[in-house]
């Protein structure tokens, strides 16, 4: 392991998603440790990036989720500071976090979306027309949240505006998107490949934050159910997804299906969770790769 060198498992942060974060470095530097890395933890909220190059590290292991996270923004210091770092570069991160410019890429690139408009701060709109237009119920994000905050749905004016009001929030541009009647898949990728899909069953309305982190009754299908031919598809059309934005090393791609059985692709996620119930690990050992060798694997595709 002596090849890696100091390593720094950068988690915590600022962002709304810094309690994730901490349990995802924790997981990820407790793996590093168990295999004989030298690997430290390093909370950019609690300490000067400088102290990276101050302190020796030869490189990092990304495990901060949201803004200065998977934003471009760690990653930018960090080409600065000359550190290499897991996960895809300061362009992909900026593009992958911003789910507006995202499906604006993804629509260029004649990839297959759910119908949407942007909504800005302050934006006059009417409520009614907009909900009519997209197929009656909407799902509201926030255009650079993780972790499903500030987002809802409305399938009524008064739910829409309230939907609207929240995620604003979180970020002046808010995306309202033609609600996916699902099953929801996410597929993960490590290097040049596609890992299974899984297929999220939760009894709650989507997939939230309480559904992802809190619920107990969520469910995990992996592998997904799928044909062959179904499957092959899924991936293939999750790892274009995961090019076009530039991305390397690994992440993971979500996709919904509509009433109709099409895939609509719903975000890019760079810098995936790490957790006991994240999602990356669990498509790994599908594949046969524990979670200590999932972890040596993301850091050997650090550039350095």
């Amino acid at each position: 392991m002596q090849q890696f060198g100091k390593v720094a498992v950068l988690m915590g942060g600022h962002s709304a998603e810094r309690d994730v974060s901490l349990r995802s470095g924790t997981a990820v530097l407790q793996a590093l440790q168990a295999q004989g890395v030298n690997a430290h933890g390093f909370d950019p909220a609690e300490r000067e990036l400088h102290q990276l190059r101050d302190e020796g590290f030869d490189r990092t292991f990304i495990a901060l989720h949201g803004r200065g996270g998977e934003d471009g923004t760690i990653q930018g210091a960090l080409e600065y500071l000359g550190i290499p770092y897991t996960g895809s570069g300061v362009l992909a991160c900026a593009l992958a976090m911003d789910k507006v410019k995202t499906k604006q890429i993804w629509q260029a690139c004649s990839l297959p979306i759910a119908d949407g408009r942007v909504i800005r701060r302050g934006d006059r709109i009417d409520a009614q027309d907009l909900l009519l237009t997209l197929g009656g119920k909407v799902m509201v994000k926030p255009a650079q949240e993780g972790s499903s905050i500030g987002m809802g749905s409305a399938s009524s004016a008064e739910q829409l505006q309230a939907a609207l009001a929240l995620a604003h929030q979180y970020d002046d541009e808010a995306l309202v998107e033609a609600w996916l009647a699902g099953p929801e898949y996410t597929v993960a990728l490590l290097g040049d490949r596609a890992l299974p899909s899984i297929r999220l069953q939760t009894s709650h309305e989507f997939y939230d934050y309480a559904a992802k982190y809190q619920a107990s009754d969520t469910q995990y299908h992996c592998p997904a159910g799928l044909s062959p031919l179904a499957e092959q598809a899924i991936q293939k059309l999750a790892y274009s997804a995961f090019r076009v934005l530039g991305g390397s090393g690994w992440g993971r791609i979500d996709l919904m299906c509509d009433a109709d059985g099409n895939y609509r692709l719903l975000e890019a996620n760079l810098v995936p969770g790490m957790t006991a119930k994240s999602l990356v690990p669990m498509a790994a050992r599908a594949i046969g790769m524990d979670f200590e060798q999932l972890v040596l694997g993301i850091l050997a595709l650090s550039d350095g």
